[in-house]
């Protein structure tokens, strides 16, 4: 049996646990009337975010009447749509009718059919993605880990365009709260206010419990154990089980090497994204018994309003959530001794 689990990022692994929220997008997106054509994922890195993103993407895949593209936020989006057009051969019969010649800069040309052509790369997309309309198909763009940049702002700004003009054009982008936020804050983008963001929840330790029990032949407590020992972070599912799996060993006997990875992979990038005050904030936390407001506010010598801000922005980023006693813990695992070591 090879390793179900993986280390990589992105890649849909074969020991996968289905986010809920999956489901919903791929109905909405394929009801004839959806509430939305724009979702964005976002959560903290190793969530999950591109997993989804990929796994929603595969489906449509499967589905002769979808398109899927995806495009790389550094590129120029416009263009590397078209491109994908040009390539897609299974496409050459439905823009056989269009009025205008295609031509791409840097890639070169393809006729198809008629003396119009257009410059620029938003026109001909246009036409392109009316053809694809009227012949009953319909487009899934997935955009990963967008930011606040050119590319992203003219390309979504464009979509909007193509929404309104009734397109059957989908949108799935994943990204980082603050790169989300400094997006949809973009004067002409406010429209992204009002699509549906989907924040990246822990996974079911019971569901990670019964793939544990499947993989490592384990009885239900230890099994639970250990599935409470990633507290249901995607990615340290993962590292644990692959860890487990190579050393054909007890969780107990990896920790070390679990620590290692969580810090070199993903913990140390988020730590350096983290503000002054940030940091300030989740080192004083940790140092209360419960996590409740007063005893971090009294550690720092901070008021309640300013406290407020640093706690709802450490809430939106996924690092910590409220428990049921109102006080803040972390979300994820050992991440309190990865603090202590970066103290």
């Amino acid at each position: 049996m090879t390793n179900p689990f993986s280390l990589g990022f992105g890649k849909e692994p074969q020991s996968y646990i289905e986010q809920n929220n999956n489901l919903e997008i791929i109905e909405s997106f394929n009801s004839d009337n959806p509430e939305a054509q724009v979702c964005i994922l976002t959560g903290v890195r190793g969530s999950g975010k591109t997993v989804t993103m990929t796994s929603i993407a595969n489906k449509f895949r499967e589905e002769s009447n979808w398109i899927v593209v995806d495009l790389n936020p550094e590129r120029n989006l416009l263009e590397m749509l078209l491109a994908s057009f040009y390539r897609n051969q299974s496409l050459k019969s439905i823009f056989s009718n269009a009025k205008f010649n295609l031509s791409i800069p840097g890639i070169g040309g393809v006729e198809f059919n008629k003396e119009n052509k257009f410059e620029d790369p938003a026109i001909i997309l246009e036409d392109l993605l009316d053809e694809l309309s009227q012949n009953g198909k319909k487009l899934l763009i997935t955009i990963d880990e967008i930011s606040n940049n050119q590319n992203v702002r003219e390309f979504v700004s464009q979509f909007q365009i193509y929404i309104r003009k009734n397109y059957n054009v989908f949108l799935i982008m994943t990204g980082l709260y603050e790169n989300v936020y400094d997006l949809q804050n973009e004067k002409t983008l406010t429209f992204l206010y009002r699509a549906p963001k989907i924040y990246m929840e822990p996974l079911s330790l019971s569901l990670i419990m019964l793939k544990y029990q499947e993989v490592f032949s384990l009885d239900s407590n230890t099994a639970l154990k250990m599935a409470e020992f990633t507290k249901g972070y995607p990615y340290a599912y993962q590292v644990l089980g692959n860890l487990c799996f190579k050393r054909n060993c007890s969780y107990e006997k990896v920790i070390d090497e679990y620590d290692i990875i969580l810090r070199d992979y993903v913990y140390k990038k988020i730590w350096s994204e983290l503000s002054s005050k940030d940091k300030t904030v989740l080192q004083a936390l940790i140092k209360t018994p419960n996590g409740k407001a007063e005893d971090v506010r009294n550690i720092l010598a901070m008021e309640k309003n300013v406290y407020s801000v640093y706690r709802d922005r450490l809430l939106k980023k996924g690092i910590v959530k409220v428990s049921e006693y109102g006080c803040l813990e972390l979300t994820l695992p050992r991440f309190k001794e990865f603090i202590e070591a970066s103290a």
